[in-house]
């Protein structure tokens, strides 16, 4: 094994490539080298391709995250220095048998990512997000932060978006539910989608977005884009970006969502609210604007509670008149969650109906039953209505 590295790396090193050729000239250049170094060293069919398909990715793909990268199962690719590299397989998380070399091979594979899409990392800047040509959203945190390495995670999403109908095959929302998100939709309600890590909040939220109708126009801000919007020709899309060496200023969410509320919005879509942003999004929902995004909370009722928190980053200003806002601003609450099994579910849509003795009081339309709650429901249980809308003029 050390003797086939020893001579993938002699190949590597002695190719002259230029960086306008194309992938079959690359190969080709590939294969010369391969060719000679087999008649030095003897190398048998299996080793030419195994070398060849090495020395191709480390050029012009993702070297030995490539096999994970076109495994369409992986969801998430977790690289942990030159410790391990572990991934997410239909929601079980498992360590596979590749690493890297060394931290140096990882750190180049970083930079490629990040340059790729107009992003720096480094001792000055060690924390990073970005995302993959495919996509792919990724985060980087380098030494000496990491103590064990860089560290790059990779979260992955499906070629083709999932929809709505995948999500009731999977039993992750009822068909009822489906129907009253549609329609919460196209009557252009205020909708915040919360729960915690990997619940599915980006890709509800997608979905949800497929469903605006498609003459308005519609602007996405993230920090790092994932959202696949289709069907909208009007489709304007902004992202986050750090501040850098050259001098660059930051652009946060607060300031693209400042300049999208003069940019004559129909709809704006947030990937996630984070931080002090909240402030804007609320001043934006409570003056007529039309938006939707996620929040990491857990439940529908403690995502007052983090608004609040994220409120007052950006401004100080009283409890009362930040729940004001939530209350009237947003029409809808969904709760995702995800089960031990992996799977992820709709737990709770809720409905802000007011403030009584300064707290919000939340309608519940639809909420996840469990059979041990109602030994009637096929186990673990389904979202079930069990309310209906008090502010049922906002669908008219």
């Amino acid at each position: 094994m050390d003797d086939l590295l020893k001579v993938r790396n002699e190949i590597t090193e002695q190719l002259d490539l230029g960086l306008e050729m194309s992938e079959d000239a690359i190969l080709q250049k590939i294969d010369e080298g391969i060719l000679l170094a087999s008649k030095i060293h003897g190398l048998n069919f299996e080793c030419r391709e195994k070398l060849r398909k090495e020395i191709f990715r480390n050029i012009r793909q993702m070297g030995v995250l490539q096999e994970l990268i076109d495994d369409p199962e992986v969801t998430e690719i977790m690289v942990n220095g030159t410790d391990g590299i572990f991934i997410e397989k239909k929601g079980k998380l498992m360590m596979t048998d590749l690493r890297f070399e060394s931290g140096e091979k990882l750190r180049q594979m970083i930079w490629q990512i990040t340059a790729g899409c107009n992003r720096v990392v480094n001792e000055a800047s060690p924390i990073v997000d970005a995302r993959l040509k495919d996509g792919s959203r990724v985060n980087v945190v380098l030494d000496p932060v990491a103590l064990n390495g860089p560290i790059l995670t990779i979260r992955r999403f499906p070629t083709d978006p999932i929809t709505m109908d995948d999500l009731i095959g999977m039993g992750c929302i009822s068909p009822e539910c489906a129907e009253f998100l549609h329609d919460a939709v196209r009557a252009g309600l205020n909708i915040l989608v919360s729960g915690g890590t990997g619940s599915g909040k980006t890709t509800l939220l997608n979905i949800l977005s497929n469903y605006i109708n498609s003459d308005q126009r519609v602007i996405t801000i993230e920090d790092s884009a994932e959202l696949q919007i289709r069907g909208i020709p009007n489709l304007v899309s902004m992202e986050t970006r750090n501040a850098n060496v050259e001098g660059c200023r930051e652009i946060t969410i607060r300031d693209l969502l400042k300049t999208s509320l003069r940019m004559r919005p129909d709809r704006i879509i947030v990937g996630e609210v984070r931080s002090k942003e909240a402030i804007d999004m609320l001043q934006a929902i409570n003056v007529g604007h039309s938006a939707m995004t996620t929040v990491h909370a857990n439940s529908v009722r403690d995502v007052v509670s983090r608004l609040e928190t994220m409120v007052l980053m950006g401004m100080e200003m009283p409890l009362g008149a930040i729940r004001s806002q939530i209350a009237s601003g947003f029409d809808l609450m969904i709760h995702l969650g995800r089960w031990n099994d992996g799977s992820r579910r709709v737990l709770e849509i809720a409905e802000p109906v007011g403030i009584k003795e300064g707290n919000i009081i939340m309608n519940s339309i639809f909420r996840f039953i469990t059979g041990k709650e109602d030994p009637s429901l096929k186990d673990p249980g389904q979202i079930v209505r069990i309310g209906e809308l008090v502010n049922v003029e906002k669908f008219r």
